[in-house]
């Protein structure tokens, strides 16, 4: 373990890196699951309030590279029983440790799970301020709201202020802008009704680039979520014995169709606004090589892939020799129906930083719309199957759940193909292609976070190279 380092600015965190040390590998949003620490730095530390540390460590590991990420501290001198849920400690709290006497460095809570923290956050953009390089934009003028955590965390924190606006703090950053951020600035400025306004956000520095740090958009509060629509339809399918997906109430494939066509005209918008061109051979090759790489590391992972191993790598070995032009833009690189919300007025679509896991360079380069068409499709076979896990009757409901999968899936495509003029299922090879990658990702992440899932994406590998 390498000696902690202090603070590069702003205060002193005595004791913080040896608690970071425990208390990341068990955040959900921690990408380094898995990997050996080498040791944890305080890379940056900025005074927000007299309690209010924004701080930026640096992770590094064994082997691989290191990662950044951001997490604002609130740094109090006693331990406070009233914030124990959002206590930094070196093991899980349990009943009575916040009541023990205090004799050491500094009690540090998650700032973005605590009052002072949202609200330093928050009054950072409201009032666009500027403290060291950090900087808060508002794009309009933002109301007084106090913040609150939403649900459990992902691969960021999001806080909600009142019913009006949702803050998305990026928990692991990399120098650049943050392609969540440009992406909605583009779409909203181009009048778009399938993005959420941002309303702000916060800029700063990384290793002398410009970085972004986090966004505030419109909360659409009265949005449901894709996945829960599409959960309630299979379910409802499965309540049915003796009916078929379309004949059932909660029938999905209309909502599909509909999902198809918004994305279709943000693929179209992204096209015109921002760079598009075909794909070179070169990219071709890396775009394979870069499967090929994941392949790679997900059979040293998961060894129930070993038996598809040869036929992967043949369909990612022929990319480069697909024998059609390959269409290059931005999009919106993890899409599924977690993604989307659907609203009074449609379908809206989410979160447009790509695959946390990817390097941002990766991410924010330009890519086949196919790659989303893919990662949706992979989402309504999810939903169909997400259900099965752990019935007794799953083997007499599986079949239900493919004719639900396939129905959906073809739907979408019908709502895309009549929107964009072209559809994509005219691209097989291509599309098998991209979601067999993005299968070969889902095994992986998977495995590392939730390995009771392995059999869905397992399953759909065994299907797609059959």
């Amino acid at each position: 373990m390498t000696e902690p380092k202090s603070s590069l600015t702003g205060p002193e965190l005595p004791g913080l890196t040896e608690l970071l040390i425990e208390w990341l590998p068990r955040q959900r949003w921690f990408a380094g699951k898995g990997r050996e620490l080498q040791g944890v730095l305080v890379h940056d530390a900025i005074e927000l309030t007299d309690v209010v540390r924004h701080v930026i460590i640096e992770v590094d590991y064994v082997t691989g590279s290191p990662e950044h990420y951001q997490v604002p501290v609130t740094q109090l001198a006693e331990v406070d029983p009233d914030r124990s849920y959002a206590r930094i400690a070196p093991h899980p709290v349990v009943e009575g440790d916040d009541h023990e006497d205090h004799d050491g460095p500094p009690c540090y809570y998650d700032a973005l799970h605590e009052p002072e923290g949202t609200a330093a956050i928050y009054d950072l953009i409201r009032h666009s301020r500027r403290i060291g390089h950090l900087k808060g934009i508002a794009a309009t003028e933002l109301e007084d709201l106090t913040g609150l955590p939403v649900g459990a965390d992902q691969s960021n924190t999001s806080l909600v202020y009142g019913d009006a606006y949702i803050l998305k703090a990026f928990r692991r950053i990399s120098p650049g802008v943050n392609p969540d951020l440009e992406i909605t600035r583009v779409l909203a400025e181009a009048g778009s009704s399938h993005v959420a306004t941002p309303v702000g956000w916060i800029e700063g520095e990384l290793h002398g680039e410009p970085t972004t740090f986090a966004v505030c958009s419109q909360f659409l509060k009265t949005g449901t979520e894709g996945w829960k629509l599409a959960l309630a339809s299979v379910r409802d399918l499965f309540a049915e014995g003796d009916l078929h997906a379309d004949e059932v109430g909660g029938d999905f494939a209309g909502e599909s169709e509909r999902l198809g066509a918004a994305t279709a005209e943000v693929h179209a918008l992204l096209a015109e606004k921002l760079p598009s061109r075909p794909a070179t051979k070169d990219e071709l090759r890396d775009s394979a090589a870069r499967m090929l790489g994941q392949l790679n590391i997900a059979l040293e992972v998961v060894p129930d892939l070993n038996p598809f191993a040869a036929a992967l790598r043949d369909v990612f070995t022929a990319l480069p020799d697909c024998g059609e032009t390959v269409g290059a833009q931005r999009i919106h690189g993890d899409y599924h129906l977690g993604q989307v919300l659907r609203v009074d007025s449609g379908w809206v679509l989410l979160d447009f930083e790509g695959e946390p896991a990817r390097p941002l360079p990766e991410r924010v380069r330009p890519a086949s719309p196919l790659r989303d068409i893919a990662g949706m499709l992979r989402s309504f076979d999810y939903a169909s199957r997400f259900l099965l896990q752990d019935r007794l009757d799953a083997g007499n409901l599986a079949y239900r759940a493919e004719e639900w999968a396939q129905r959906n899936r073809s739907a979408f495509c019908d709502g895309y193909a009549h929107a964009a003029g072209a559809d994509p299922r005219d691209s097989d090879q291509l599309l098998r292609t991209f979601e067999l990658d993005k299968a070969v990702y889902e095994v992986l992440y998977e495995a590392r976070h939730r390995p009771s899932w392995v059999s869905i994406p397992l399953s759909a590998i065994e299907r797609l190279v059959g």
